[in-house]
């Protein structure tokens, strides 16, 4: 019994042995850095022939394991050591991105060269967004004209879908923040992008992976506000991507109002002092009237549990928005939001089933409380109403509207006799 205890250490620690050496030898990638830089020194400046010949190679080298290094190769030039200087042990190559002319045309090229190697090894593409966000924590460590170059290419790269915009994290770095490098690299991305796609394809790359809310951090805590990025993108002339941030911006404090408005509403606070409260945020904000009543809205509806029964809902409803007519009443000093009001209840018993028969009776209700009046009911009705269920609810508005038409006419010849 004691010699077989004695055996099995040995027995595992020679294995464990020849597990270390083959890892050894399985990841030594110099003979692999020299035949990419000898075939990149035969193909010189022709890209073409640069495509054609990792295309060729990837039958006989091993691009899986050895995905950084070729990437490093073939942006600049060799291996890099931590921190982006390239190692000393293989003599690097001239003919790569960091290398070649600092124009767009050449980095579409170039960009060309990368997709035509991931369309042929679909593998490479986790390994070359990898690569693109590690270069990225690189940037001091390149010079001026190297980051240029590959934030042209990196643009292009986003606008062709070779990579995903969640790359940006990188530059989120605080040490690149804190110089400016994000914010100076950023600009040159965004102009390349913005020269192969326009602002909305870009805004819906940025949304996919929740960059849009995120751009802010391109800068220092201290500089961190809408209207220093306006600036500094508008001056580098980057307008339309400054009016997408501060558009996101204001997105943003809208949402964050109506959580605090139903968060209000909730606690059950006083009709009074939530009006103030969003009279409050209307001027700080700089939000229309328009936007606000459809927000008050949703936050009214959020409110309640809805009975499932199309019967019973339609009480519930009026009950509901009799108790808070006077908040609305208090957003719809204007026309226009009388009638996006009406667009608002129009759209949202639309899109909930239970609510289709209810439509006649909350406007009604709405009309009683002087919330609407019978101008922007009528202008709805002839002309501003939405398609959604048109033809239902116009065909339950008629009786009310043909009402308020007969009391506009004996409203006007009562006027007209007192004359």
């Amino acid at each position: 019994m004691s010699n077989q205890r004695q055996q099995k250490p040995t027995l595992t620690g020679q294995r464990f042995k020849t597990r270390k050496r083959d890892e050894k030898e399985r990841f030594d990638p110099s003979q692999f850095q020299e035949s990419i830089i000898q075939g990149l020194n035969q193909t010189g400046t022709d890209l073409e022939a640069v495509a054609k010949f990792l295309d060729a190679s990837g039958a006989k080298l091993d691009y899986r394991r050895y995905a950084e290094t070729l990437f490093d190769i073939l942006v600049a030039g060799g291996m890099l050591a931590p921190g982006g200087t390239l190692s000393d042990d293989v003599t690097p190559t001239e003919f790569c991105l960091f290398k070649a002319n600092e124009d767009i045309e050449t980095m579409q090229a170039y960009a060309q060269v990368f997709n035509k190697l991931i369309r042929r090894y679909k593998y490479l593409e986790k390994g070359f967004e990898e690569e693109i966000k590690k270069l990225l924590l690189f940037l001091k460590g390149f010079t001026e004209s190297e980051r240029n170059k590959l934030a042209m290419l990196t643009g292009i790269l986003l606008a062709n879908g070779n990579i995903s915009a969640s790359i940006l994290s990188s530059l989120f770095n605080e040490n690149l923040v804190k110089e400016g490098v994000s914010a100076a690299f950023a600009v040159k991305l965004f102009k390349s992008w913005l020269t192969e796609k326009d602002i909305s394809s870009v805004a819906a790359s940025l949304r996919k992976v929740g960059m849009d809310n995120r751009l802010m951090e391109l800068f220092p805590a201290n500089k961190r506000s809408c209207e220093h990025f306006s600036k500094y993108f508008t001056d580098a002339g980057l307008k339309e991507l400054s009016d997408f941030a501060r558009n996101q911006q204001s997105i943003g404090a809208r949402k964050e109002l109506q959580k605090e408005l139903q968060e209000q509403m909730s606690r059950g606070d006083p009709l009074k002092d939530i009006i103030a409260y969003v009279r409050e945020e209307i001027k700080k904000n700089n939000i229309s009237e328009q936007t606000m009543i459809g927000l008050i809205w949703s936050s009214i509806m959020s409110l309640v549990e809805w009975n499932k029964k199309e019967e019973l809902v339609t009480e519930q409803a009026i009950k509901h928005l009799k108790q808070y007519s006077p908040l609305l009443k208090a957003f719809t000093s204007q026309g226009l939001s009388e009638l996006t009001l009406l667009l608002k209840i129009q759209e949202y018993c639309y899109d909930n089933i239970h609510f289709m028969k209810a439509f006649q009776k909350i406007v009604v209700l709405l009309y009683k409380a002087d919330c609407v009046s019978e101008e922007a009911i009528l202008k709805w009705y002839n002309e501003a109403h939405l398609a959604k269920g048109k033809s239902i609810f116009l065909e339950q508005m008629k009786k009310f509207v043909e009402w308020l038409k007969n009391a506009e006419e004996e409203s006007e010849s009562e006027e007209e006799e007192a004359d």
